[in-house]
């Protein structure tokens, strides 16, 4: 099905804004800079180049506009006919030719002075050439400028014509002037068409759309028609006209039958015969409108034959292909916009006649008969007299009747209803409660007594969970008595007392002095062995300080001594010349450099290769680790080479800075806009 969608014409610009994009565009995407010293093959070469690129875009653009716009003589007759009701066909054609004429005379004009630059003996000729090149371009493009200017508002018009879709389901509404068409689609769509209470306000096509047994519908309401011959009706008019000739459509015909619209029955009978031939193969129905203020039965015997006659002109003129009238069900209804009445009904008859021809045409066409093939209908055959009746299991019916109890009880908004309503009424919260009897829902239960929560002391296991705890507590006083580690004084001499008091105090000073540090901006890290210039940390003043606390330093002495580095070379060769009868033997003209090289120490601080799997990493092992820093490395390769900071920098640059790729700048002018 093709969709005709013109709101996405691109714009034409005037002759003016046509001339400057496409010179702008030669200026900043060709060349500029040019010397006379340069040899005349390259000088052709850069104004043939100017030439060629300033047609090119000529060409495109002019074909774009020219591709783009509908040809009438190829889209649905219904948008031919409406494009020339509105915008004459004659002279849109002529303003496309003129378009086309102007695309072939650029390429004519850069084909001639391309050959003429091939032969340019000069840098001043070839300019010369080049610019009257690009002048007689620009020469056609003003002359084409009153099409462009006519183009750009037929452009405009179009994108507010409705999407009106030729070959889906229509309903058309068509009638007088004023007699209701607008408020009845304004009722059955979502559409919102302006509603005034005299002639004309509806001056162009609206379109809407109402869904009936889960199919959308489109409801186009038309301009009102007036009866007068063919020649004398506007462009408004036309619309209607158009749209009456060329969709497939439920034609819904108003007819105001209390007059109100200004025209009488007899004036609309005679519109409806003079535009009758436009209503063949197509289901009408005749809609007599404002029935609130004048009823059908109402009107007077001149009138209600008319109307008559018209309803029996709408049967005839619902004749399918195969010659056969339709029902005359439904050929004339009444309704009333007002007050709705009989809306619904006029849009479910006008959509049920539409479905049922759709459906008569397609069974009458050739391809029905390839459908059919492939449906086979099967209809079981009863094999025997015997009669089944269903089986319901009984669970089910004891689940049935149990939901049809439950839906008769009385529901907490009845009880409310009953008795006295909101505000009044309190629910009862306690009579669901389970207890071992119902009497005692309704007893008063104390929740304070003597200034305590009854609730904290209602537990009926309360001496046993007593007694639980108690042998709990006594279990943890009895770990926490063998795990006690801590010294008395009781045990200890007068001179140990001193001494216990002593290392708590430093401790204690110790533990102050730490925290202080790491409070403030004190905590650095050790300070290495060499900077301790005031030798402060030093094995005889530890020494001396465990000596007047009491205590024998000798063994924490030794032990520090044991820790320290020594020097790893002598202590490797030493290690070698101790090691006796195990050590291997060495020749003793071997260069001590060698065996330097050779020694090893095991307090030697090595850097870890990268390839060394560390416990905690997830990687299997070192191939693995191998393979996941190529990875890394791979993956960051790109990132670095556009100089991004990270995953997360997406800064893009200026990739054009103005003053680099602007235009050359005249003599004595600095600016560049």
């Amino acid at each position: 099905m093709v969709q005709y969608n013109f709101k996405k014409i691109t714009v034409v610009p005037n002759g003016k804004d046509f001339i400057d994009i496409i010179l702008s565009r030669t200026q900043r995407q060709t060349p500029t800079v040019v010397h006379k010293g340069y040899a005349i093959s390259r000088l052709r070469q850069f104004y043939m180049r100017k030439v060629k690129y300033t047609q090119q875009n000529f060409h495109e653009k002019l074909s774009t506009i020219i591709d783009e716009f509908p040809r009438l003589d190829d889209i649905h007759p219904f948008y031919g006919d409406l494009l020339h009701v509105l915008y004459n066909k004659d002279h849109y054609k002529l303003a496309l030719g003129q378009i086309n004429t102007a695309r072939n005379l650029i390429s004519k004009i850069a084909k001639d002075y391309v050959k003429l630059l091939k032969y340019g003996d000069s840098l001043y000729r070839c300019k010369s050439l080049k610019v009257a090149a690009l002048g007689r371009m620009c020469t056609v493009i003003k002359r084409i400028g009153p099409s462009l200017a006519y183009l750009e508002q037929i452009r405009q018009h179009m994108a507010r014509l409705p999407s009106i879709d030729p070959n889906t389901r229509t309903i058309l509404i068509c009638g007088y002037p004023n007699v209701g068409k607008s408020s009845f689609m304004n009722k059955i769509t979502r559409a919102d068409v302006d509603v005034q209470p005299y002639a004309f306000t509806t001056k162009s096509l609206f379109v809407g759309h109402t869904d009936y047994k889960y199919l959308r519908y489109q409801v186009i309401d038309t301009p009102g028609i007036l009866d007068r011959p063919f020649e004398d009706r506007n462009i408004i008019e036309m619309c209607s006209i158009t749209a009456l000739a060329h969709l497939r459509a439920a034609v819904l015909f108003f007819l105001d039958i209390s007059g109100s619209c200004g025209y009488s029955i007899a004036q609309q009978a005679a519109l409806f015969h003079s535009i009758k031939s436009l209503f063949m193969n197509k289901p009408s129905i005749i809609v007599c409108n404002k029935t609130d203020l004048q009823p059908l039965d109402g009107i007077s015997e001149e009138d209600m034959k008319l109307v008559m006659e018209m309803e029996a002109e709408a049967m005839k003129t619902v004749i399918g292909q195969g010659g056969e009238p339709a029902n005359e069900e439904g050929a004339l209804l009444t309704m009333s916009t007002l007050t709705e009445d009989g809306v619904i009904a006029v849009k479910n008859a006008a959509c049920e006649r539409l479905l049922n021809q759709r459906v008569e045409l397609k069974m009458k066409s050739k391809k029905i008969n390839d459908c059919l093939n492939r449906f086979h209908v099967a209809i079981p055959k009863a094999r025997d007299q015997k009669e089944r009746p269903p089986c319901i299991p009984q669970a089910v019916l004891e689940a049935k009747a149990k939901q049809a109890a439950e839906e008769n009880r009385k529901t907490e908004k009845d009880l409310e209803d009953e008795n006295g309503g909101a505000g009044v009424y309190s629910a009862n919260l306690r009579k669901n409660y389970i207890l071992a009897n119902d009497q005692w829902k309704e007893d008063i239960m104390p929740e304070i007594l003597d200034g305590h929560n009854v609730y904290d002391f209602i537990d009926p296991d309360i001496l046993l969970r007593l007694e639980e705890l108690e042998r709990e507590e006594g279990l943890r006083q009895a770990e926490e008595e063998g795990d006690d580690f801590e010294m008395d004084g009781q045990d200890l001499s007068p001179e140990e007392q001193e001494a216990l008091a002593e290392i708590r105090k430093k401790k204690s000073l110790l533990i102050q002095q730490h925290r202080m540090k790491k409070s403030t901006a004190e905590s650095r890290p050790v300070v290495p062995r060499k900077f301790d210039t005031d030798r402060k940390f030093t094995t005889e003043r530890m020494g001396r300080q465990l000596s007047a606390l009491g205590l024998d330093p000798s063994l924490a002495i030794n032990r520090a001594r044991s820790k320290s580095r020594g020097r790893k070379r002598e202590r490797s060769v030493d290690g070698r010349e101790a090691g006796g009868g195990d050590a291997m033997d060495i020749d003793g003209n071997q260069p001590s450099k060698k065996l330097r090289l050779r020694s090893t120490s095991r307090s030697r601080s090595r850097s870890r290769p990268p390839s060394e799997v560390v416990p905690g990493e997830g990687l299997k092992d070192s191939a693995q680790k191998v393979k996941a820093i190529r990875l890394a490395k791979k993956s960051v390769k790109k990132r670095n080479k556009d100089a991004r900071r990270g995953e997360a920098d997406r800064v893009i640059p200026t990739l054009k800075p103005k003053h680099l790729f602007s235009g050359k700048r005249s003599i004595g002018k600095t600016q560049r806009r």
